[in-house]
């Protein structure tokens, strides 16, 4: 019955969802042709909502949990591991939030034009004055009053925790006092999701071929930056809090 369920959603669902998917990407497209100045609140909303049709046109059945004991503070510094292509669309789609990325990102075909006039900003890793220049663009994108996302395991590491987090984004939080939403994004199907090296099209495809869709994504209680003193802790906390959570929501499958 499942199966028939999901025949019938690919032939009659998904391609009118693909349909205004691309007459949306064509809108977007045309108007980051226009000058910066006419970028700005209407367009991150409109970039956000494009980002929730590409998950819904990609079959992924992607749900956030509350894990939380507190409120969502207003604003926030998102952090959350790296296993997969799908989170650079899926985070926009579910917080608002402006995101750092990699620098070859803006090298994408359409997609890399939305994202950029959408105000995400760039940072080539392997170069100190960018990764300097793009902690800037946060710590001030932070003081204006936006939300944030910084993946602190430093670029796509695979499905299971890295070794060690990266300070940015607690350096960022200790000196706005912004805490630190931390979010654990948990596929399914492991396998499907993980990035590791493909294509961007033919991880998308694999993505899409799933035979389990269901992606979870866990929100847990803000961190304050109170309680820490420097970077380092705080970093290294963070990170003993992803490994417990990896036990509880990898480890168990």
């Amino acid at each position: 019955m499942q199966g028939l369920v999901k025949f019938i959603k690919n032939i009659v669902v998904l391609p009118v969802i693909w349909l205004f998917l691309i007459t949306l990407s064509i809108v977007l497209y045309v108007l980051s042709h226009l000058p910066r100045v006419f970028s700005g609140r209407y367009y991150h909303f409109l970039s956000r909502f494009w980002c929730k049709i590409f998950v819904r046109a990609l079959d992924v059945d992607l749900k956030l949990v509350h894990k939380n004991t507190r409120p969502l503070a207003k604003q926030y510094i998102l952090i959350a591991n790296h296993p997969s292509a799908l989170e650079d669309f899926a985070i926009p789609a579910l917080f608002d939030i402006y995101p750092l990325a990699k620098a070859g990102v803006r090298d994408w075909i359409v997609l890399g034009r939305i994202s950029d006039y959408a105000g995400t900003i760039y940072v080539e890793r392997e170069s100190a004055s960018s990764r300097h220049a793009a902690v800037q663009s946060l710590l001030e994108a932070v003081k204006a009053g936006k939300n944030i996302v910084i993946f602190p395991e430093g670029g796509c590491k695979g499905s299971r925790i890295y070794e060690k987090f990266h300070t940015g984004a607690f350096d960022i939080s200790l000196q706005t006092g912004i805490p630190v939403l931390p979010v654990f994004l948990h596929y399914i199907d492991q396998k499907a999701f993980e990035w590791q090296g493909q294509s961007l099209v033919l991880k998308l495809w694999q993505i899409f071929k799933s035979n389990n869709n269901r992606v979870n994504y866990y929100v847990h209680d803000a961190i304050s930056p109170e309680t820490f003193t420097d970077k380092e802790s705080f970093a290294k906390h963070a990170h003993a809090k992803y490994l417990e959570w990896q036990k509880e929501y990898l480890d168990k499958l």
